[in-house]
Formats: C-alpha cells, structure tokens, sequence
C-alpha cells in the first residue's frame, strides 16, 4: 500500500512514547516523525535510536522538537504524565495528570488545530472528555486509546483457551479502560458462532465461573504487567499504531476507542469506549450497543464511576 505524506508528532518520550513511535515506523505509516519531551535529550536520543534503523524501513524523517512542530500534523498522540505505580489504579493519576494535560493542550493549539488527537496519558477517560471540555477542537477528532488494548487482551485471553488465533475471535470490551470496564461476552463470536456455543471446544469455559475468571484476567492483566516489569508499553504501542493506521488510511475501522459521548447515546457526560468507526477524519460515527441486562448493569455502573471521577478538581480550563 502506498504512503501518502503524513505528518505524526509524540507528545512524551517515555516507555509508551517510545513504543508508539516503534509500531509506527515498523508499519511505515507516516513519513514525518517527530518526538516531543519536557526532557529534550531523551527525545532526540530516542529519535537517534530510532533513526539507525532507517535502512530497514521505508523512508521517514524522524527528529526531536519543540511544540511548534506540531503544525502541520495530521496527529498528535499525547502520552505525557505520571505512571501508574504498583497498587495505583488509573483513576488516582487524575489531578496530577490533568494539569500535565493542560499545559501541554494550550501550547499544541497554539500551532496546530486540525490535527487528530490520540489521547493515551491515564486516566485516558477522564483527559479525553477534560480535553473536549477545555478546547474547542472538532469533537470527532479527540480520541482516547480507550478500550483498544482491554479488548486485544480479552480476545487474547479467549484464543489461549479456546486454541485459536486471535484475529479470528470477534470480542469486545467498553466502558472505562480501568477496573470498571466491561467485557461484551454476549456478543463474542468465533468464526461466526457464539462464544457460548463453542464452550465445549474452550479449556475451562465449562465451569460456572469462567467468565469472571476471564474477566478478573483481563482486568488485572496491566496490574501483572507492571508489578514484574514497572510499566507496560508494547500492548499500548500497538493498539495505538492500530489507531493511527485506521486514520492515516482511512480504513473505517471498528475500534472501541474513548470519546465524549453523545448522539445515540445521548449526553452521558463522560467519555468511554464503545465500538466506532475511524477514518481520515478521526472518528466516523459510534456503532450502537447489544448488552445482556447483566452488561448492561456494568456499563452503567462504569459511566456512574467516571462520572465522579470528573467532578474532581482538576486542572483550570
């Protein structure tokens, strides 16, 4: 597939900055490539590192900057913040992540206000709907990563059980990309049949309790990650070059990335994750939900627990 000339600017140079940067080199979707940090040198360290692998891929220049490289940028993926600690949850990062989001919004409009944002920084959630509220960017064109990552790991979890390849497994996780996010099972298929008549053919999704077991694993599966290794970033890498490519391609993608709710959903006041479609234009239009009661309940409970989470003080609009 042909490259058109795109434009992609990273906001943090950190493990996950890094590894965006990575994942989007490695599928050669864009051609200009630059990296900001509060901490020049580790930028341009990274953009070196990355540079040397240039013979490899298809051509990009890749540099450090300042925020006036923004302009001209097709995307802007912000990925600058505090890092969840061993025993943090997502949403105890709020304040303090909140005003890091701040300072770096007002200087990104400053040069650039037709870019995509691709908000990564946790509480994703809570900083994509604090970003809508606090600029007067395109609605469609402020995305969270969402529940992209939860939902690879879900179909992940189910293709280890049931012995087939995760690409052919159709799953679906919304709400928060946090502890209240929840697993569509109802809706799962493989190969065009129900999860829930496959069962006989999965390891151990004939007991009572697998669906809460596959669902404690797929929530806990960051907390895992960052109590042996400090911090996770290849999972987040990709799912976010996967954002990029539905939008630089114009794929119209299915993707359940995070936005400030409305439409059919109508005003819920936060923003989660529900399956939507991207394109060139960010995000196309969300696609309605089929939960059983039971998901329903948590779909609910997760917009109640968000909800609270943004009546926090946070950083001054």
């Amino acid at each position: 597939m042909s490259i058109h000339s795109s434009k992609v600017v990273i906001i943090g140079s950190g493990f996950v900055g890094a590894s965006i940067a990575y994942a989007a080199l490695i599928r050669g979707l864009c051609n200009n490539l630059v990296l900001i940090d509060i901490d020049r040198e580790k930028a341009e360290g990274e953009a070196m590192d990355l540079s040397h692998g240039l013979p490899f891929i298809r051509p990009v220049e890749i540099r450090a900057g300042g925020f006036e490289a923004c302009e001209g940028a097709e995307i802007i993926i912000i990925t600058a913040g505090a890092n969840q600690k061993p025993g943090e949850t997502r949403l105890d990062l709020v304040q303090k992540n909140a005003k890091i989001m701040q300072s770096i919004l007002d200087e990104v409009v400053k040069y650039e206000r037709n870019a995509i944002l691709i908000i990564v920084s946790n509480p994703v959630d809570v900083l994509t709907a604090f970003a809508r509220k606090v600029t007067d960017l395109p609605p469609e064109h402020i995305i969270g990563s969402g529940t992209v990552l939860d939902t690879a790991r879900f179909r992940y979890t189910l293709s280890q059980r049931c012995g087939i390849n995760a690409s052919n497994i159709h799953a679906y996780v919304v709400g928060e990309h946090g502890d209240s996010e929840v697993l569509l099972f109802s809706s799962a298929s493989i190969a065009g049949s129900s999860l829930d008549s496959f069962r006989e053919n999965c390891a151990g999704v004939s007991e009572k309790d697998w669906r809460e077991q596959v669902a404690a694993e797929v929530r806990r599966a960051a907390y895992e990650i960052i109590s042996r290794k400090g911090a996770t970033y290849y999972g987040i890498g990709l799912s976010c070059a996967q954002i990029m490519q539905a939008i630089l391609r114009d794929e119209q993608k299915v993707l359940t990335v995070s936005s400030l709710l409305d439409d059919q959903y109508h005003d819920l006041g936060v923003a989660l994750s529900v399956p939507s479609i991207l394109g060139k234009n960010g995000i196309v239009r969300r696609l309605d939900l089929r939960m059983d009661t039971l998901e329903d309940e948590l779909f609910q409970k997760s917009v109640q627990i968000l909800r609270e989470s943004l009546q926090r003080p946070m950083g001054n609009p």
